[in-house]
């Protein structure tokens, strides 16, 4: 048996509802996506830069990691962290344009 179904009201208070309001116009939403757009690549970004970081901070602690670590990967890991820290400052060097 499946159970009855009820109406129920719309309590969205986020939105008022008022007679006067007027739907949004083709031009109005293609400026709000696009803002949104540019947003979430904002953050996108951001999460990149981040991830980056963390990286660096990894390759330093293996570069740093003494006979542990192969010496070749120890070398490859201190390039890596010069790499990473130029690429870091690119991004953010673009971004503060913005």
């Amino acid at each position: 048996m499946s159970p009855s179904l009820s109406v129920v009201a719309d309590n969205d208070l986020k939105t008022p509802r008022t007679e006067t309001a007027r739907p949004e116009t083709v031009a109005e939403r293609v400026r709000r996506l696009q803002a949104e757009a540019r947003t979430l690549a904002k953050d996108h970004v951001q999460a990149l830069t981040r991830a980056i970081a963390d990286v660096e901070r990894m390759a330093a602690e293996i570069a740093e990691g003494g006979d542990a670590y192969p010496p070749g990967v120890r070398d490859l890991a201190r390039r890596f962290v010069d790499d990473c820290e130029a690429r870091v400052q690119t991004l953010e060097a673009i971004t503060s344009r913005t």
